[in-house]
C-alpha cells in the first residue's frame, strides 16, 4: 500500500530539519521554564520525583509529534489508482509462408528445420499481441493454415500442427506460397502488410513464378522479408523411409536460391536473411520485430484520493491533549 502513495509536495519535508532545533532549544531551555530558588542546602527538601512530574517534559513530545504530522499533511499524501486503455494506432497484418518440404526436416538447425522454425515462430507471434497474423503453408503447391487473424491461440495452434506430411505434393514452389500469402493480404485494410517467407531449397514447383508473385506483391503495397534457412556445406537429409516409418538420413548438400530470394526483397522493399543455424534464425525474427513496430497510443487515467485528513486531526487532537494537560494536571509546574 506505501508504494501507492505519492505526495503533492514533497518540498515540504525539509522542515523535519528544524525539529532538531526545536529539541536543542528544549534541551538548554527546559531550566528556563520554571522558577529556581538557591539555597546552600536541600537535604531537608529531597524527596523522590511523582510519576505527574517525570511525564511533564514528554509534554514537548505531543508538541513534536504534531508538529511532524502537521508536516506530513502539508506534503498532501495520496494514494494514487492508475488505470491505462491501449489502442493500436497503426495496424500491421502478417502473413508467414512456410515451407513444409520434406528437406525441411533436415538436421543442420537442432532438432531439424522444421521444429526449430516453429519454436522462433510462436515466439514472434507472441510479442505481436496487436497484430493480426496468418499462416500460409507450401511445398509444391500452397494452402491457408490460418487467415489473418487477431485470435494469436488460434495462430499458435496452426504453428504448432505444423509438421511434414503426404496432404500436398512434396517439392519447392516458392511462387506458390508467396501468391497464396499476397492472396490473403491483397484486401486487407491495414496502413502496412507484411510477408514472411521461409525457405530451404530452390524453386522447382509450382505454375507461379516468383518473380511474378513479387510483382504483384509489390502492386498491392506488400513488404517481403525473405528467410534462406539452411547451413554451408552439407546437411543430413532425408532420403528415404525406414522400414519402421520413420526417415532414413544422409550428408547432402545444401542448395539455396539466394538470389531468387534476395530479388524478391529488393522487390518489394524488404529484406533479406540467411538463417544458418537456431541462434541467427532468432536473431532475424527479432531484428523483424524491431523493423515492424505498431504504434500504440496509451490512455491512462488517475484516480486520487487525498490522505492528509487523518494527519490533521491527529495533530488538532495531539495539541488539544497537550494544552489540556497543561492547564489541568500541570498547571502547578507552569
Amino acid at each position: 500500500m506505501f508504494k501507492e502513495v505519492t505526495f503533492l509536495n514533497p518540498e515540504f519535508f525539509w522542515l523535519f530539519l528544524l525539529l532538531p532545533a526545536a529539541v536543542a532549544w528544549l534541551y538548554f531551555k527546559r531550566k528556563q521554564q520554571t522558577a529556581t530558588l538557591k539555597m546552600s542546602s536541600i537535604k531537608g527538601f529531597q524527596t523522590q520525583k511523582s510519576l505527574v512530574a517525570k511525564l511533564k517534559p514528554y509534554l514537548f513530545v505531543l508538541r513534536l509529534l504534531a508538529l511532524s504530522s502537521l508536516i506530513i499533511a502539508m506534503a498532501r499524501p495520496r494514494k494514487v489508482d492508475i488505470s491505462s486503455q491501449t489502442k493500436s494506432t497503426k495496424g500491421i497484418d502478417i502473413v508467414m509462408a512456410m515451407d513444409v518440404s520434406g528437406s525441411m526436416l533436415a538436421k543442420d538447425l537442432k532438432p531439424n528445420r522444421m521444429e526449430a522454425l516453429k519454436k522462433v515462430a510462436a515466439t514472434f507471434v507472441e510479442g505481436r499481441p496487436n497484430d493480426r497474423i496468418g499462416i500460409v503453408v507450401y511445398a509444391a503447391e500452397a494452402y491457408t493454415k490460418t487467415p489473418v487473424t487477431s485470435d494469436k491461440a488460434v495462430v499458435l495452434n496452426a504453428i504448432q500442427s505444423i509438421k511434414y506430411d503426404n496432404v500436398i505434393q512434396d517439392g519447392t514452389g516458392i511462387g506458390m506460397g508467396l501468391a497464396t500469402a499476397v492472396n490473403r493480404l491483397k484486401d486487407s485494410k491495414a496502413k502496412s502488410k507484411i510477408i514472411i517467407l521461409l525457405t530451404d531449397g530452390e524453386n522447382n514447383a509450382g505454375f507461379i513464378e516468383p518473380e511474378t508473385a513479387s510483382q504483384i506483391a509489390s502492386e498491392y503495397g506488400i513488404k517481403v522479408y525473405t528467410i534462406c534457412i539452411g547451413t554451408n556445406g552439407n546437411a543430413l537429409f532425408p532420403y528415404a523411409y525406414a522400414p519402421n516409418g520413420g526417415f532414413l538420413f544422409k550428408m547432402m548438400p545444401v542448395e539455396i536460391d539466394e538470389d531468387l530470394m534476395n530479388a524478391i526483397a529488393k522487390t518489394t522493399g524488404g529484406k533479406y536473411y540467411r538463417a544458418i543455424n537456431n541462434k541467427k534464425l532468432e536473431e532475424i525474427y527479432n531484428e523483424i520485430n524491431k523493423l515492424e513496430t505498431t504504434e500504440i497510443e496509451e490512455l491512462k487515467f488517475y484516480d486520487y484520493q487525498e490522505k492528509f485528513r487523518p494527519f490533521v486531526w491527529f495533530a488538532f487532537g495531539l495539541v488539544l491533549i497537550e494544552i489540556g494537560l497543561r492547564n489541568t494536571v500541570y498547571r502547578s509546574f507552569i
